[in-house]
């Protein structure tokens, strides 16, 4: 049930994929890229991993998942859990938000851990996968060729290239020297007022499981703080302070300490990191350009309140891998990569949509948008309708891929819109699909403990999801009239299942109502790309073949030759 364990990338004399960065972003890709077969060479300026700071803390449930899948799924045991997210104007609650699961995911909706341990662990998984990490090797210039992809580096010994097939770069914020090479602007905005972070150790009864977000506390006048709970009785506190703020001035005269006082009162605590910040929200002009993909914050900034940075970088790891994997194996055209820029760039316009209003309701940037501020805070003491337009952050969620090229539309299933924060959309084409328990078929029964969740499953390829036969078919010749269908228009896996041979708890039934005959395709990231009457065979090998970016005429879909540039041993899916 449980796909193999990550295996080390083989065939030493193909040009591995190059992944500039190792933060958990590019630890994230090399590690997808690794558990598909495809070889990898990890790239990174620094002479060793330097665990500074908690940093990126929230974890949303299906970046766990990924985690999960490539055996890093001891971050949600060790990491704190929390599930409500509470809003407050000054001493009063406007509102609370419980996060919740469209499926029966046994994962949590958030985790918080610090990033300086969530790398260990991907370390950890990287070394059992065989993944080779050049450190000291400072990304200086990068180049590109209709063969592969040269990185210039620096290093102690001197200049040195390197040479790969494509490259993922995941540098980060500063990591211009990739978009500069290509062209790429960066544009967006700063924001002037700063944000202080506290990381404080300390006994905090009632709050370990909760997320706080404060408008206009007495002690933060005008201005806001969030709360997050993490392991080990640590407690993130970011607050919105002047541009001006000094904080080597606040721990001198002792206004820190009166600042975290004023919060916990005469609880002990100690400091465990503390760091000062300005949030800019910017989205690459572009972020494929031929072989080079950007990742993570090298191709996008926002700010942190929702937790859509590390979460949204890591959703562009999947994204990327999978398709780089499959163009490498033939089974999709180069083109196929040109949906990683249509797809992510559309989520990363979202995130930065989605924080810039929050950033503006946090910080107003004129008398107005103030006004507007004060004046729906104020309704809400008493309001429904208002607490609607308090926006303490919309947590991070997947992207909809639902007006991508590669998905195709169903009339009686389709997208409405974004939904209320704290919900997910109805499953249709573009959504992701529902996490649940599920079984093998012929598996031991339920609560034997031989169940497993869907989500593994749906990464070994493109997955049917068949829902009951239709009158006057019979069953096997439905489910394999499908997986013939999808099977000959590519190459690539393909798995065929009746989703009430799986569903073991009715979870994934419930979410989907599926319609006898239909067939959901699920793309191997988890979305999904199509529902198609599965008694056409036309209708299915045509969203097939739709969700890889072919047409019917394409090689590989109809079982020629690979379109990649050399023959190498196809990837496991």
């Amino acid at each position: 049930m449980r796909p193999p364990a990550p295996r080390a990338p083989a065939d030493a004399g193909t040009d591995p994929v190059l992944v500039l960065g190792a933060g958990p972003v590019g630890q994230t890709a090399a590690l997808l890229l690794a558990r598909r077969g495809v070889p990898v060479l990890l790239v990174d300026g620094r002479p060793e991993r330097d665990a500074v700071g908690s940093k990126a803390i929230c974890q949303q449930r299906d970046v766990l998942d990924v985690w999960d899948w490539l055996g890093a799924g001891g971050l949600v045991e060790e990491g704190l859990t929390w599930d409500t997210a509470r809003t407050f104007y000054r001493e009063h609650e406007l509102f609370s938000v419980h996060l919740a699961d469209p499926g029966a995911s046994p994962l949590p909706p958030f985790v918080n851990i610090s990033q300086s341990r969530t790398e260990e662990v991907l370390d950890e998984r990287l070394a059992a996968a065989g993944v080779r990490t050049r450190w000291n090797h400072r990304v200086t210039g990068i180049a590109q060729d209709e063969q592969g992809v040269t990185v210039e580096c620096d290093t102690p010994e001197g200049p040195a290239l390197l040479r790969g097939s494509h490259a993922l770069s995941c540098l980060g914020a500063h990591g211009g020297v990739v978009r500069d090479a290509l062209g790429l602007s960066f544009d967006g905005t700063t924001f002037e007022d700063r944000f202080l972070i506290c990381d404080i150790r300390a006994d905090l009864p009632g709050w370990e499981r909760e997320r706080r977000f404060y408008f206009d506390p007495e002690w933060n006048p005008g201005r806001q703080v969030l709360i997050h709970p993490c392991p080990d009785s640590v407690y993130r506190i970011d607050w919105q302070v002047p541009a001006d703020f000094d904080l080597e001035a606040e721990e001198a005269d002792g206004s820190l300490d009166r600042r975290i006082r004023q919060i916990i009162g005469d609880t002990p605590y100690e400091i465990v990191w503390r760091s000062v910040y300005r949030f800019h929200t910017r989205v690459v002009e572009r972020m494929r350009s031929g072989r080079i993909l950007l990742l993570g914050d090298n191709a996008h900034l926002v700010a942190p309140f929702g937790a859509r940075g590390l979460n949204s970088g890591v959703q562009d790891a999947e994204n990327a891998a999978w398709k780089l994997a499959y163009v490498l194996a033939g089974w999709a055209d180069e083109e196929l990569l040109e949906s990683y820029h249509a797809e992510r760039h559309a989520a990363a316009q979202e995130n930065a949509e989605v924080t810039s209003a929050t950033m503006r309701f946090l910080v107003p940037h004129d008398d107005d948008e103030h006004h507007t501020r004060v004046t729906v805070l104020e309704r809400a003491l008493t309001e429904d309708s208002a607490r609607a337009l308090v926006d303490s952050g919309r947590l991070a969620e997947p992207f909809w891929y639902t007006e991508s090229a590669l998905t195709t539309p169903c009339p009686e299933r389709p997208f409405g819109g974004r939904p209320p924060r704290g919900t997910t959309p109805s499953p249709c084409p573009g959504v992701i699909l529902p996490d649940a328990p599920v079984g093998a078929p012929g598996a031991a029964p339920p609560g034997t403990g031989a169940v497993e969740r869907i989500r593994p499953l749906l990464r070994e390829g493109l997955t049917l999801l068949l829902g009951p036969a239709p009158d006057g078919l019979d069953p096997d010749g439905f489910l394999e009239g499908a997986r013939a269908a999808a099977t000959q228009a590519t190459r690539a896996p393909v798995t065929a299942l009746y989703l009430d041979a799986v569903d073991t708890t009715g979870a994934l039934a419930a979410a989907l109502a599926p319609e006898p005959g239909q067939v959901w395709l699920v793309r191997p990231d988890a979305h999904v790309a199509a529902v198609v009457p599965g008694h056409d065979p036309g209708a299915v090998g045509a969203a097939v073949r739709t969700c890889l970016g072919l047409t019917a005429a394409d090689g590989p879909a109809a079982g020629g030759a690979p379109r990649s540039r050399r023959e190498r041993p196809a990837p496991t899916a």
